[in-house]
């Protein structure tokens, strides 16, 4: 790997809980298409597949999502690139220590940069430019960041003050400012001397371990046991748990970038914002004529400086002003853009209550596709499920429930027991209850059946795998 080329290191993680209900623990925000064709993931990988300065990435995600990673990254035409796994969750400062190591085992005097992928950037060059300006300083054993020239006080953010000048365009950091309130945040911006955390870092490996060896001693520890006992496969690396769980969940900036005397920071004006909040996302959006953003299916009359999106159900509005509204197959969301900050703590009752929709949609996305419940009663369940091209779901059978799959299009070939049968277009089996089965996607399209499932218990726990591709066993 050409030492000239800087690592990005793309940290996928996040509940998702502040663009709830279209944005899920199971299915985060930066794996959604908000604007545009692509997701904020595709966006973010894409914003640095410069071969001239970025080399491939490296992303840091958990087990769940590590297939919607490779997915994304697949339909862009971006493969080849590890995926480091996390077991459990554990902030940033150990997902930055494990891709610092990894990135040592590659290049010794490898420069990595690492970035959040649920931001949306409008002027890409100006942000690729400003991380180029950084690279000597970088190089030089400097932690630097990029501060946003702010545009607002927005209390939503972190601040970094700039000091003096280090080298050109590179300044010290003076002190952070975490979330200040209303007047807090007009004194930083009016002062000019303050800029947007955007989360971003970029060091150099081996100088960014020997920080948190100083400062964050316990993270280095179990990161690197966990990378050392970690499971290597073609592209994928699982840390292991038992270590990785043991390591301190800290943010790298707690961990070290308050703390270090190596700090530094390059502004940049680029269009930058994190996606925050619904009223972030109606501000950068196409706006019509009252100052409305409407995605989806919508319809509205006298409505004003609203954010209307529909996800399946129609929304209708009339007569409102400054609200959002989100509808989605299973919630609908009705908030003023005041108060839009509060939807994450709406989200935590939802989860103490136990509802499946603070985590889930109705459609839950596997290695091999996605499903989607449409009905369920006693004793019975009926499902979409979508398989794609040349994809394989477990062998496995159940113990409380039978059931019965009509190929909607497609081909599918299924194993039940000893016999492989082709299912076509309009065909239907029967598996019943005990049976060892497998469905498989052999098209080049996209596989769409319904399932129902009949018996006294349909909860997703009732399988017992036997063979799977994806190493779920």
């Amino acid at each position: 790997m050409s030492e000239h080329l800087i690592i990005p290191v793309l940290i996928s993680g996040g509940a998702g809980t502040r663009l709830w209900p279209l944005s899920r623990e199971a299915f985060p925000k930066q794996f959604l298409a908000v604007q545009g064709p692509r997701t904020l993931f595709q966006q973010t990988a894409l914003r640095f597949a410069d071969p001239g300065s970025f080399a491939r990435p490296f992303v840091v995600a958990n087990e769940e999502h590590r297939f919607i990673v490779l997915e994304q990254l697949g339909a862009i035409g971006i493969d080849q690139s590890p995926v480091l796994v996390e077991p459990v969750g554990r902030n940033t400062a150990p997902a930055a220590a494990v891709a610092a190591m990894h990135a040592l085992e590659l290049d010794p005097n490898a420069v990595i940069m690492i970035t959040p992928t649920d931001h949306v950037v409008g002027d890409e060059a100006a942000l690729r430019n400003a991380i180029r300006a950084g690279l000597s300083a970088a190089r030089a054993g400097r932690m630097v960041l990029f501060g946003i020239e702010p545009e607002a006080a927005v209390t939503g953010y972190g601040y970094i003050q700039r000091a003096t000048e280090i080298m050109h365009g590179v300044f010290e950091v003076g002190r952070f400012i975490e979330k200040p309130d209303e007047e807090a945040a007009d004194r930083l911006v009016s002062s000019r001397s303050y800029l947007w955390n955007s989360g971003i870092v970029l060091a150099s490996a081996r100088h960014l371990i020997a920080e948190l060896e100083q400062y964050a001693p316990e993270v280095i520890e179990k990161t690197r046991e966990a990378l050392a006992h970690g499971d290597r496969d073609v592209g994928v690396l699982r840390l292991a748990k038992n270590y990785f769980s043991a390591s301190p969940s800290i943010s790298l900036d707690h961990a070290v970038m308050e703390r270090t005397k190596r700090a530094a920071v390059v502004p940049v004006s680029c269009g930058w914002t994190d996606l925050g909040a619904w009223s972030q996302l109606h501000d950068i959006s196409n706006r019509d004529e009252d100052d409305n953003a409407l995605y989806g299916e919508v319809v509205c009359d006298g409505v004003r400086n609203c954010y209307l999106r529909g996800e399946g159900p129609l929304v209708a509005a009339v007569g409102i002003d400054d609200l959002i509204v989100v509808a989605t197959d299973d919630v609908v969301l009705v908030t003023r853009k005041g108060c839009d900050q509060n939807v994450k703590q709406l989200v935590e009752r939802l989860k103490k209550e136990n509802r499946a929709a603070a985590i889930t949609s109705r459609r839950v996305h596997r290695p091999w596709g996605f499903y989607e419940s449409i009905e369920q009663g006693h004793r019975y369940q009926v499902k979409r499920i979508t398989v794609h091209p040349g994809a394989k779901l477990s062998l496995q059978k159940h113990f409380h429930r039978a059931e019965h799959w009509v190929v909607v299009n497609g081909t599918a070939l299924v194993t039940r027991d000893d016999e492989q049968l082709l299912v076509r277009e309009n065909e239907s089996i029967y598996l019943p209850l005990g049976a060892v089965h497998r469905l498989e996607n052999p098209g080049k399209l996209p596989l769409n059946l319904i399932e129902v499932q009949s018996g006294a218990y349909l909860a997703e726990d009732d399988i017992v795998r036997i063979d799977d591709v994806y190493q779920r066993i």
